[in-house]
């Protein structure tokens, strides 16, 4: 290395070795610098991610499809023998057409206060309610449920508002309330199943026009059970219900007896 010496005899670099240190060191800034913002984006990204996955779980419908025959075989889970067949049991006696109860669902004001609601719950049916219920809320009393479920975040909505506006439920007999509409009867602040009502839940899935991973359709299953298992927390009702839902399989149904519905507070005193 070039060396000059000043009168008292110190060495010092030279022009060109201080442009040389100078140069390695603006290198080293820039590496770090550069590594630094490689990890903010890569944090960024992680964060988007995480992010997208959690809106797609509340955010994909999660429905049970219309069938042809809505009134599923009854399925008792917990009489199942290893190496036999699943032990299936008579549903009860529904009288409402399954044309009708496949139909969109209506919603209608009848005579003593009671709000009549029959059909399929389709993604959009809370908007709906909202709708028909605006400006009549203070005549209705109770809300008559006859419906093979649907969408579960609609029904949730649904649920939510009944309770807010402190309104009974009831499913009389001969009508059914399967799969997601368990939900909307959960939200009555009285709840009313004469001894014929045929009240059933099973698997749900979600729904998504996007081709879904299958870690990301588990985490939409196991978020959508959280809310419903803390919305019948709130709402009175044993969570230990929707155990049933879980282990039934979806081309089935779960029908509870009526020491059952009161045993889970589904029903409240008549």
């Amino acid at each position: 290395m070039a060396i000059e010496h000043n009168l008292a005899g110190d060495a010092k670099p030279t022009t060109q070795s201080a442009s040389l240190s100078q140069y390695f060191n603006d290198a080293v800034l820039m590496k770090s610098a550069f590594l630094c913002l490689i990890g903010f984006v890569c944090v960024t990204l992680l964060l988007d991610y995480q992010e997208m996955l959690t809106q797609d779980a509340y955010e994909a419908p999660v429905i049970t499809p219309r069938r042809a025959n809505p009134v599923l075989p009854a399925f008792k889970p917990a009489t199942q023998v290893e190496g036999e067949e699943p032990e299936q049991t008579v549903a009860p006696e529904i009288t409402t057409s399954s044309e009708v109860l496949n139909n969109p669902m209506t919603i209608e004001l009848g005579s003593g206060g009671v709000l009549r609601m029959t059909g399929f719950i389709d993604v959009g049916t809370s908007e709906v309610f909202a709708k028909e219920v605006e400006g009549i809320d203070e005549y209705i009393k109770l809300v008559e449920l006859n419906s093979p479920g649907g969408s579960v975040f609609d029904a949730l909505a649904i649920s939510t508002a009944i309770r807010e506006f402190g309104w009974a439920t009831k499913v009389s007999n001969g009508n059914l309330c399967a799969s997601s509409c368990p939900i909307i009867f959960a939200g009555g602040k009285k709840r009313i199943a004469e001894e014929k009502a045929a009240i059933g839940v099973h698997q749900f899935f979600s729904f998504n026009e996007n081709t879904r991973s299958p870690s990301e359709a588990i985490s939409g299953t196991q978020s959508t059970t959280a809310l419903i298992t803390r919305h019948l927390d709130k709402m009175e009702v044993d969570p230990q219900l929707w155990v049933h839902a879980l282990e039934t399989p979806p081309q089935q149904l779960y029908y509870f007896s009526q020491d059952e519905l009161k045993d889970y507070n589904l029903i409240t005193a008549q």
